[in-house]
């Protein structure tokens, strides 16, 4: 039977894509490393590995910021060991909720998965700044309540959406996030010219699609059975492709849908040595119709995370309300 949660989740996930695509209510991050052009005013300039990886710092600064507040309630900055978020560019804030406080989670599991998460976010901010050095990017204005609650007042009709509430809407902020960085770093490889660099994108996109695989396999294990948070992923899967895709994906996912995401799918049944007894299958993974992970553009991820066209020169809006810093923007 569905709770009052469970029903705020449904509404707030199955009404109106088309006006989700116009408020552009999704994101996540990730590094996004493949066809990147600059902003308008410096597009005849050549990119180099410091762009590209300032880009993949304005995101993971979005991440580590939703995890940490998630576990601790606080922003990376305000840690017991402070994460440096200065540098160039226009600092801004992270926007929360009037009295925040961390996720009252009940899970043990969910919790410690969470917690883990928060430290190798992290972890990838600073390691991301040492190696930008000087020239690493500031931490832009960032907001996780109106980009939430766009959604739920002006699209679905709710009066709100808040993904620290419990463990279940934890997991939706998280599937949100995740998925999108594993395209995003899939369309990084052949961007980087050092080999250094190549190979720490390369071993950042792995951390991502582990943590995409965990959420996935969480939210599948909290599901119990009943299909409600798989059903959710779906229609956020879809609308991710919306976004990144306004004139349709070419491409086909494991389960022949045209789209290059794919939500967490128990209908599937397969039958096993040959017999004629079908089993139920479960679809964890985001992937084409060969098992091979998607990729997006840099426009595609920007489309996602602020809410615009690929093809804006300027993307500023719902996680990103002021735009990112930085050359990739």
């Amino acid at each position: 039977m569905a709770t009052l949660e469970t029903q705020q989740l449904d509404e707030v996930i199955v009404n109106s894509r088309r006006k989700m695509l116009s408020l552009g209510t999704t994101a996540l991050a990730g590094l996004a490393l493949a066809g990147i052009t600059r902003a308008a005013n410096a597009q005849a300039a050549t990119l180099t590995d410091a762009d590209y990886l300032n880009f993949a710092l304005n995101l993971e600064y979005l991440e580590a910021n939703f995890y940490n507040l998630a576990v601790n309630g606080v922003t990376i900055d305000k840690l017991t060991t402070p994460i440096d978020i200065t540098g160039t560019g226009t600092q801004g804030t992270v926007t929360v909720k009037p009295n925040f406080s961390a996720v009252p989670f009940t899970s043990t599991t969910i919790a410690a998965y969470a917690k883990e998460t928060a430290i190798e976010e992290g972890k990838h901010v600073s390691f991301l700044r040492t190696a930008l050095g000087m020239s690493a990017v500031a931490q832009p204005a960032i907001n996780l309540v109106d980009s939430f609650n766009t959604l739920a007042s002006g699209a679905l009709g709710i009066a709100a959406f808040d993904p620290f509430a419990s463990d279940a809407n934890f997991l939706i902020g998280a599937f949100i996030f995740e998925d999108v960085g594993v395209t995003a770093y899939h369309g990084a490889a052949g961007s980087l010219t050092s080999t250094t660099n190549f190979g720490a994108a390369v071993g950042i996109h792995a951390v991502e699609a582990y943590h995409a695989g965990l959420v996935r396999t969480a939210i599948n294990a909290l599901d119990a059975g009943t299909g409600v948070l798989a059903g959710y992923t779906q229609k956020i899967a879809a609308f991710r492709s919306m976004l990144a895709n306004p004139g349709g994906a070419t491409t086909t996912t494991k389960t022949g849908i045209k789209a290059d995401d794919i939500g967490i799918d128990n209908s599937q049944m397969v039958a096993l040595q040959g017999t004629t007894a079908t089993y139920a299958s479960t679809t964890i993974i985001d992937a084409d119709n060969n098992s091979i992970g998607f990729s997006r553009t840099p426009q595609q991820i920007l489309a996602i995370v602020t809410g615009t066209s690929p093809t804006a020169t300027t993307h500023t809006g719902v996680f990103f309300p002021a735009g990112l810093n930085g050359n990739v923007k």
